[in-house]
């Protein structure tokens, strides 16, 4: 089996983020945090941590949600994304917004990414 299981790609992807965790907590042991060059944190978050909160009342599962059903459709600009929010109840302006700030979140703590992704993989 080589680095990609084709047969199963949610193990594959489990198994990816598994090793990205390991990589983390390796550096985190050595008193490295990539923050301190540029990047962002790999500190690890309590999930009751403020930067969880809901962005104009988006959540990072709304976010997760709404992103897995865009790419699903072939989504790939914000008019499109706007759209798929509309047509799922969420105010498209609103939601754009909201991933706006998800992203910058991301920038700033892997932690709001892997959460991300535990939500988008699981649509």
């Amino acid at each position: 089996m080589g680095f990609f299981n084709k047969n199963n790609p949610a193990a594959a992807a489990g198994n990816m983020q598994q090793q990205a965790q390991a990589a983390m907590a390796q550096q985190r042991a050595m008193g490295i945090d990539t923050a301190n060059f540029g990047g962002p944190s790999n500190a690890p978050l309590a999930d009751d941590d403020p930067i969880f909160e809901p962005i104009d009342g988006i959540s990072i599962e709304h976010y997760a949600w709404i992103a897995k059903l865009a790419a699903n459709q072939g989504v790939t600009d914000e008019a499109g994304l706007k759209a798929v929010a509309e047509a799922n109840g969420i105010n498209g302006d609103q939601f754009l917004r909201g991933s706006q700030g998800w992203v910058a979140r991301m920038g700033q703590a892997m932690a709001v990414g892997q959460k991300f992704r535990q939500y988008y993989d699981q649509y």
